[in-house]
């Protein structure tokens, strides 16, 4: 702790979001506590809140990035936890129509590939050992309470597994709770405008499985994604490899359909997949523990940098903000990005009168390029009839621009390492767009 500015920071939830808020917030108070109504386990295991964690997860090098800035070194302790370092598209098996598979190249940067809950449990680690950061386990925050006259948050009202009410005063709550349920019944009970919200409705499911890497597994290839066939199919796969030299497996679909959550349902299900890759990498290797399945509706994009005036003292983050879907692995990339603006703003305030007035503003203005990449691959799903949601009126030229680009990025190395440097939140989706990269696209299409 660093001469700290103001008394006291609520966060809400200890997921990733959570945890890396925590961090960047515990420089400028004297005290931080997090509440989760879950019991924080002391190994790596998944948690009744976060059923979406027995699933794949991986950690982009732009989370990589944000949590080495957060949390210095900590790249070694995910080593150290049994992450697999993966060298960008030259471990990846990457199968999208038309490319099955797409040329593999070094593009010269890395991410890994562990389980939600060690990554969880790393962080969570790192955080015990502040002085200044208290977990509140199996204790539910039940409201945001106002402060008089101004309409600011003032605290938090919370009861604990027993159902035994409390109470605490902030000067800042974090609401990493992933559904911002906190911050708009908040903002209701104040008479406060809500955000707009962008919904992109994909009904999506999907199952995971996990497997004992086989001693004769492919040498050629780490980590493979099985993309879908729009507006055909919307079935995809994926083999994340993680800790205690295990695949997790992924079969995912859309719009009504679920993966089978029957070992022998699953296997069939991935070789009904156009590519036969993912089916014969595990048809002979060791099953471990239960098929694990999740749903989930539609993405969600709230609009609270396009609000006049939000509460002082209430900042929300991660899927709180926006939600996008669970496949593409960008969520907790994202809401570390999120933490480190949030712990610059910070910086950039302390020698203010009031360093939390317009925090919020400035915070989602901040944050808007870098939702406009993972976005932008939410997007894609409305190239699907049954998708709702509404389409912009130039998606098919966008549709169109993003085919294009792709086979000039496997063309062009160096085209391809700014798609995929866009992909792992490394550089802005306007980098996709830049003239003179835009006119090559152009001519690419034209020749179709």
């Amino acid at each position: 702790m660093s001469n700290p500015i103001l008394k006291q920071a609520v966060v809400i939830g200890a997921g990733m979001g959570g945890l890396a808020a925590a961090k960047a917030v515990a420089p400028h108070f004297e005290k931080v506590t997090v509440f989760d109504r879950d019991a924080l386990p002391d190994a790596p295991a998944p948690r009744l809140g976060t059923p979406q964690a027995r699933h794949t997860h991986g950690l982009l090098a732009g989370g990589c990035r944000a949590l080495e800035l957060l949390f210095p070194g900590i790249e070694f302790d995910l080593v150290e936890a049994g992450a697999v370092r993966m060298r960008v598209r030259r471990d990846t098996r990457f199968e999208i129509p038309g490319f099955d598979p797409f040329p593999q190249r070094d593009l010269g940067f890395d991410q890994f590939g562990l389980s939600r809950p060690a990554l969880e449990r790393v962080c969570r680690r790192r955080l015990e050992c502040e002085p200044n950061i208290e977990f509140r386990p199996r204790t539910r925050v039940t409201e945001l309470t106002a402060s008089p006259h101004s309409g600011s948050v003032a605290g938090v009202r919370f009861e604990d597994t027993r159902g035994r009410p409390g109470r605490l005063a902030a000067d800042l709550v974090v609401d990493a709770s992933g559904r911002a349920s906190p911050t708009l019944h908040f903002l209701d009970a104040i008479d406060s405008a809500k955000p707009a919200a962008i919904e992109i409705g994909i009904d999506q499911a999907y199952a995971t499985a996990v497997f004992e890497t086989p001693e004769a597994a492919p040498t050629d290839w780490l980590f493979v994604v099985h993309a879908p066939t729009p507006p055909g199919s919307s079935r995809l796969g994926i083999i994340m490899p993680m800790e205690g030299r295990r695949w997790s497996v992924s079969l995912c679909v859309n719009h009504g359909e679920t993966p089978p959550g029957d070992i022998d349902g699953f296997m069939a299900f991935a070789k009904s997949l156009r590519m036969p890759t993912i089916y014969n990498a595990i048809r002979g290797a060791k099953h471990v523990g239960d098929v694990a399945r999740f749903g989930m509706p539609c993405s969600v994009r709230r609009a609270f940098d396009r609000l006049d005036r939000f509460p002082r003292g209430l900042v929300p983050l991660g899927d709180s903000v926006c939600r996008f879907p669970p496949v593409q692995g960008q969520g907790m990339s994202v809401a570390a990005q999120e933490a480190h603006v949030l712990a610059s703003l910070l910086d950039s305030r302390r020698g203010r009168a009031d360093p939390l007035g317009g925090l919020a503003e400035a915070f989602f203005s901040e944050i808007q390029p870098l939702l406009e990449a993972p976005w932008a691959v939410a997007m894609n799903d409305l190239a699907y009839p049954q998708t709702r949601g509404e389409r912009p009126p130039d998606f098919a030229t966008r549709m169109q621009y993003a085919r294009a680009l792709m086979r000039l990025a496997a063309e062009d190395a160096e085209t391809d390492r700014l798609v995929f440097e866009v992909r792992s939140l490394l550089k802005p989706h306007s980098a996709l767009r830049e003239p003179e990269l835009a006119s090559r696209v152009m001519s690419m299409m034209a020749a179709a």
